[in-house]
């Protein structure tokens, strides 16, 4: 999707998630950059967010991420995040989320 990626991961314990997103954001930045992939520089916004699923969704979860660009026509990016917050019971301040593309 333009504004968004999802990443399922299987994450040993001994890996933060903040390492592994700054690795992520980092070497992906670099990637897109170093080959030209976008007209201007490419940058991540600032934050991410992340949600754990048990083994057993993990069927399911990897559907969605397969049929997401369907799932988008219906669901803005924004609105699947806010959802997904009310659904973990994240407690959130809107000042903090993501902001849609220009």
């Amino acid at each position: 999707m333009e504004d968004h990626v999802h990443c399922f991961i299987g994450l040993k314990p001994v890996v933060s998630v903040s390492e592994l997103m700054k690795t992520v954001k980092g070497k992906s930045s670099k990637y897109i950059n170093d080959h030209k992939l976008t007209p201007g520089r490419f940058e991540w916004q600032e934050g991410y967010g992340v949600f754990s699923y048990s083994q057993k969704n993990v069927d399911t979860v990897y559907k969605y991420i397969q049929h997401q660009e369907e799932h988008h026509k219906v669901q803005t990016f924004r609105e699947e995040y806010l959802e997904l917050l009310k659904e973990f019971r994240v407690e959130f301040d809107e000042q903090y989320i993501f902001q849609d593309l220009i």
